[in-house]
């Protein structure tokens, strides 16, 4: 089966593109180091030709509007119009848990133009919602910090390890469509202000972590559950114990911001 990742030398995309291709699929890693542009639309023709399966791990240079709206509208209709005249069958989409609880943040708001797009096209689809990436932890500390302290949310989360999620995509691509939304989570819950402290503390950041129920995410106000699946997830089994046992190496602040420039 041909395979379309776009967005495949990402973090998910990357990997899921090596799970397809284990799996013996004909994959095409699709993103703009390749030649792929969703956005121009340059390459996406000739990356869709002959594909069965499109699966779409994108996102925004910027979080901010316009340019995040402008992109997740633009990326998306320009993949659809392209994959339905390659004919292709199922279009796969990675979003995030909570997506349609956070239109108050800009980058929220463009995801569920994403969904929506890809739900009311002719194509059959599937939409994977996932939570945070623990690889995306150690980046959390940044969204509302200062020199000396950080202000974290105590809203519940449930993260998950990256490699899960491109094995869960691979999963989906390679199924029938499902033509609607699945959710999948990590198997442990966490106050978001108790896993930043642990972030810190394993990287060796000094800074004080100060538990703040007004404190935004990606300029959103959280309630307790925001983060956290419906029931009928799918759960995964990795911890983050043992994720950042064998991922946090000890760090000085010289080097924080090198951490930091982790991709999600």
């Amino acid at each position: 089966m041909k395979i379309v990742v776009i967005g495949g030398s990402g973090l998910v995309g990357a990997k899921l593109v090596s799970n397809l291709q284990h799996r013996g699929h004909d994959v095409v890693s699709a993103s703009r180091r390749t030649g792929v542009n969703t956005i121009t639309g340059e390459g996406l023709d000739e990356a869709l030709a002959g594909a069965q399966v499109v699966v779409d791990v994108t996102n925004s240079p910027s979080f901010e509007d316009p340019e995040v709206t402008q992109f997740f509208r633009c990326s998306s209709r320009n993949l659809i119009a392209a994959a339905e005249a390659a004919r292709v069958k199922h279009h796969v989409v990675l979003s995030i848990v909570g997506t349609d609880r956070l239109l108050q943040s800009s980058y929220f708001r463009a995801k569920m133009i994403q969904e929506d797009l890809v739900s009311s096209s002719t194509i059959p689809h599937t939409i994977l919602r996932s939570t945070q990436f623990y690889e995306f932890m150690p980046r959390i500390p940044e969204s509302d910090a200062d020199e000396s302290t950080v202000r974290a949310s105590p809203a519940l989360v449930q993260p998950l390890a990256s490699g899960e999620v491109a094995a869960a995509l691979a999963d989906l691509s390679t199924a029938l469509p499902r033509n609607r939304m699945i959710e999948f989570a990590g198997p442990e819950c966490f106050r978001l202000d108790d896993i930043v402290q642990r972030v810190m503390l394993a990287y060796r950041d000094s800074r004080e972590v100060v538990t703040d129920p007004q404190a935004r995410y990606f300029g959103a106000l959280l309630g307790d559950d925001t983060l956290t699946p419906d029931e009928g997830a799918i759960i995964g089994v990795g911890t983050f114990d043992d994720w950042l046992r064998n991922t946090a190496v000890p760090e000085t602040n010289t080097r924080r911001s090198e951490l930091m420039s982790m991709s999600s």
